[in-house]
């Protein structure tokens, strides 16, 4: 189980995805654990983001990127800017 990680991935991308229509989250600098019961494709509109997977490696995200987390993921947000992001589960 990996995060996947495409930064600054190229506007055609994200149209073919559509992401600008989907719903958004919000979240202040906080910390706080999280389990993926299904897969999440996210984009970063803003924030700067380590999320730790249980007994993995720290993956560091944020502004531009998008994201992939598998499903059954446990793991550790940890907030460092204020995050909001486009995001689609499943």
């Amino acid at each position: 189980m990996e995060i996947q990680v495409v930064h600054q991935p190229d506007e055609s991308k994200l149209g073919d995805l559509g992401v600008r229509s989907w719903p958004i989250w919000t979240k202040e600098a906080s910390e706080f654990p999280w389990t993926y019961d299904e897969s999440e494709t996210c984009y970063f509109l803003a924030g700067d983001v380590i999320v730790t997977p249980n007994g993995g490696t720290p993956v560091a995200m944020g502004q531009g990127d998008l994201v992939t987390f598998p499903a059954g993921m446990r793991c550790t947000w940890k907030i460092r800017d204020d995050v909001k992001k486009h995001y689609k589960f499943g």
